[in-house]
C-alpha cells in the first residue's frame, strides 16, 4: 500500500503480517513501554521523538496501556478502541477483518447531494449504530444520499455532541464497536447512502486528554480557541503534530470507507505553513480513498472562499462551506428577532434571493456583531458549494429551549423556507428529525464530572445571554449534564405518521428536486426579481424556455402584484403559468392554491411557496 507516512498510520497499534507493530510519539522523554497482560514491553527510539517496536503475542483485542519514561499507565493517543472509555486501556482493533460488501461503491462527489445530519446518540431511542443501521432504508427511500455523522471520537461520560472527543481514532463505545460502525457504512452504501464524519481538528476535550503525557508540543499558546488549547500545526516540533492528524483524516477514509470529512470551526485551525494543514488534510483523505470520489465540508464562521480555492489558486481545496449568512436571514425572516448574531440581517426577500444567487452574504462588508469586515468575495464560486440549512446541530440549540424551528414560526413559513431550501442550487441539508417537524428539542448535552459540569452549565447561560431576552435571567436551562436533558433529544420515528402532512411536504420536494432537471442541475442559469418586501420570485431557464419553472416564495400577507412590469413573471409565448407544485397543498396542511396569473394580474397568496410551470393555451404542456 502505497502511504505518505512512514507507517500507513503514523502512530498506534497496527497489525500485519509479523505481528502487531506498536508506534508512539513521546517528544522530550527517554523511554515508551507497552504494557500488556501484566507484561512489560519497552519500545525502541527511533528519531523525532517516534519509539516503536512488535510485542510478542500482542493480538487482534487485546487491551494494553502505555508507560512514559514509567509513568502512568496512559491509553495510547492514537488508539482505535477505547472500551472502557478515555480513560481506561486502548484496544488492539483488526480493521481487516471486517466483510466489507461494498467493492462497486465509487464514493460521492458534492453535485446532487442531500445531506442529512444525524447525532448518532440520539437519531434512535437506543442510540446505537446497530439501531442507526436499521432506519437507513426510511432516509434512503427519503431520497436522502449523505449522511453527515456529528463527531464520533472517544469522549467522557456515557453521553455528549462529541467536539469534546479526547481519542481521536477510537470511535465512543457508547455508540457500538468498530465494526458496529463498519456495518452502518456498509449498508449505508448499499443503499447508494453516503456518509462523511464531523471531524474536531481544532481542540480537544477538558477531561480525558492524554496527549500531554507525551509530549507538550502537541499544543500551542501562541493562538486561543473558544474551546480549549490549539493545536500545534505550524510551530516548533510540529511535523509529528501535523503527521497525527493527517493519519487520522486518511484513516477514518481507509478502514471506515467513509466518503468524506465534515471540518468543524476551521477558523480555529491555525497554521501560518506555506502547506497549511487543511491542505494537506484534503489531500491525505482523497490520497487515502484509493480512486474513491469523497466530499469535503468545512464550518467557517468566517466565511474565508479560500478553502473552497484549488491548490493552484493558493487555497485549501475543500469542496463545500456551511452558509450560516443564509441560515441567519431565514430565521429573522421567520421569527422576526433580530438580536445577537442575526443582528445584521433583515430577513428581507432581498437577503433571501441574493443568498440563493451568490452564497454568502457578506462578502468583506462591515459586519456589525463582530465590529469588523466579515467574508471574502464569493463570485464565481459553484452554487452546489454552499451547504444550506435551515436547521444545524448548533442553531436549534441555540434557541435556549432546544427548539426547532417549526416550532418558532408559522406552519406557512416553515414550508415556505424548507422549499427555498430544497429546491434552490445550493447544497440542501437537514438536521435529524427536521423531515418530519419532530417535536423532540435538540439541547446541548455532555456528561462531565460535577466540577466541570458546573462550569459548562454556566458557560452555556454566559453564551446565551447574548440574547437580551435571555439576558434577563428567567430562562430555566436544561442542565447538560443531566440524563434526562440527553433524553429529551432522542427521536420518535412514529412522528413520520402522526406528522405525516410534514414528511410527505420534505418527500415530496426531494423528488421534486430530482424530477426537474432545473432544481437538480445546481448551476448559475436563473434570475431572480423582488416583488415586495417579504415576496420574491427565482426563474430557472432552459434553454428554449418552454420549460421554464418560477418558484414563487411569499412570506408577508396577500400579495397583489398588479401592474406587474417584471419580465420574470413573463410566461412562454402562446402559453400560461400553471401551479406545478403548492406548498398550501391540502396534502400538506393548506387550503390549496388558485392560480396567480390571472385577469386581476398576479394574486400571490400569503405565506406559501409555489412552484410554477407553464403549459400552452389549448391545456398541454409548453414544449409539446
Amino acid at each position: 500500500m502505497n502511504s505518505p507516512f512512514p507507517w500507513w498510520y503514523a502512530t498506534g497499534a497496527q497489525l500485519d503480517k509479523n505481528g502487531v507493530h506498536f508506534r508512539i510519539w513521546a517528544h522530550g522523554h527517554r523511554s515508551v513501554s507497552v504494557v500488556l497482560a501484566g507484561a512489560e514491553h519497552s519500545l525502541t527510539v527511533e528519531k523525532a521523538g517516534y519509539f516503536s517496536g512488535y510485542v510478542k503475542g500482542a493480538k487482534d483485542g487485546d487491551t494494553y496501556t502505555l508507560l512514559v519514561d514509567g509513568e502512568g499507565p496512559f491509553p495510547d493517543p492514537a488508539s482505535r478502541f477505547q472500551p472502557s472509555g478515555p480513560h481506561g486501556p486502548s484496544q488492539i482493533v483488526d480493521a481487516a477483518k471486517f466483510q466489507w460488501t461494498d467493492r462497486a461503491w465509487r464514493g460521492a462527489k458534492l453535485e446532487s447531494q442531500i445531506i442529512y445530519e444525524m447525532h448518532v446518540g440520539t437519531f434512535t431511542p437506543e442510540g446505537t449504530w446497530q439501531a442507526a443501521t436499521e432506519q437507513l432504508s426510511a432516509l434512503a427511500e427519503l431520497g436522502l444520499t449523505v449522511l453527515e455523522v456529528m463527531p464520533v471520537a472517544d469522549f467522557v461520560g456515557t453521553f455528549g455532541w462529541g467536539y469534546d472527543g479526547v481519542n481521536l481514532f477510537a470511535p465512543t463505545r457508547n455508540y457500538g464497536s468498530p465494526d458496529d460502525f463498519r456495518r452502518f457504512v456498509d449498508q449505508a452504501h448499499a443503499l447508494k447512502v453516503a456518509v462523511i464524519l464531523d471531524v474536531v481538528y481544532n481542540h480537544l476535550g477538558p477531561d480525558g486528554n492524554y496527549l500531554p503525557q507525551f509530549s507538550e508540543a502537541y499544543f500551542t499558546e501562541e493562538y486561543k480557541t473558544d474551546w480549549g488549547a490549539a493545536i500545534n500545526f505550524d510551530g516548533e516540533h510540529s511535523d509529528p503534530v501535523r503527521e497525527f492528524y493527517l493519519s487520522n483524516a486518511a484513516y477514518w477514509i481507509q478502514e471506515y470507507h467513509l466518503d468524506g470529512l465534515r471540518l468543524d470551526a476551521t477558523q480555529n485551525i491555525y497554521d501560518k505553513s506555506k502547506d497549511h494543514i487543511l491542505a494537506a488534510i484534503g489531500r491525505a483523505a482523497r490520497k487515502a480513498a484509493e480512486g474513491r470520489d469523497i466530499i469535503l465540508v468545512g464550518e467557517n464562521e468566517p466565511q474565508e472562499v479560500r478553502l473552497l480555492r484549488g491548490g493552484e489558486q493558493d487555497g485549501y481545496g475543500l469542496d463545500a462551506l456551511w452558509n450560516d449568512d443564509l441560515h441567519h436571514s431565514a430565521m429573522v425572516a421567520a421569527t422576526g428577532k433580530r438580536d445577537a448574531y442575526y443582528m445584521d440581517y433583515l430577513g428581507t426577500a432581498q437577503e433571501l434571493m441574493s443568498a440563493v444567487k451568490y452564497g454568502f452574504l457578506y462578502q468583506g462588508q462591515w459586519y456589525s456583531w463582530q465590529k469588523k469586515r466579515r467574508g471574502s468575495p464569493n463570485f464565481g464560486t459553484k452554487p452546489a458549494a454552499m451547504v444550506a440549512f435551515l436547521q444545524n446541530h448548533d442553531q436549534v440549540a441555540n434557541s435556549a429551549r432546544g427548539q426547532r424551528l417549526h416550532e418558532l414560526t408559522s406552519p406557512g413559513i416553515y414550508k415556505a423556507l424548507t422549499a427555498l431550501i430544497l429546491l434552490s442550487p445550493s447544497t440542501p441539508m437537514l438536521f435529524q428529525g427536521q423531515e418530519f417537524a419532530a417535536s423532540s428539542r435538540f439541547l446541548y448535552f455532555a456528561d462531565h464530572k460535577p466540577e466541570l459540569a458546573k462550569q459548562v452549565l454556566q458557560g452555556r447561560a454566559d453564551f446565551l445571554s447574548q440574547w437580551r431576552s435571555l439576558a434577563l435571567g428567567e430562562v430555566k436551562y436544561d442542565d447538560p449534564s443531566l440524563r434526562e436533558t440527553f433524553e429529551k433529544c432522542k427521536l420518535d420515528f412514529s412522528e413520520r405518521e402522526s406528522h405525516s402532512e410534514m414528511y410527505a411536504l420534505h418527500s415530496d420536494l426531494i423528488r421534486l428536486r430530482d424530477a426537474e432537471q432545473v432544481f437538480s442541475r445546481q448551476d448559475r442559469n436563473f434570475d431572480g426579481a423582488v416583488l415586495a418586501p417579504d415576496t420574491f420570485v427565482l426563474r430557472f431557464f432552459c434553454s428554449d424556455h418552454l420549460d421554464d419553472r418560477l418558484l414563487m416564495v411569499n412570506l408577508g400577507r396577500d400579495l397583489t402584484f398588479n401592474p406587474a412590469p417584471e419580465p420574470l413573471l413573463a410566461p412562454p409565448e402562446r402559453a400560461t403559468w400553471s401551479v406545478l407544485w403548492s406548498s398550501d397543498s391540502v396534502k400538506y396542511g393548506g387550503n390549496g392554491t388558485p392560480a396567480l396569473d390571472s385577469d386581476l394580474n398576479w394574486l400571490i397568496p400569503a405565506q406559501c411557496a409555489i412552484v410554477l410551470k407553464a403549459i400552452t393555451m389549448d391545456g398541454g404542456k409548453a414544449n409539446s
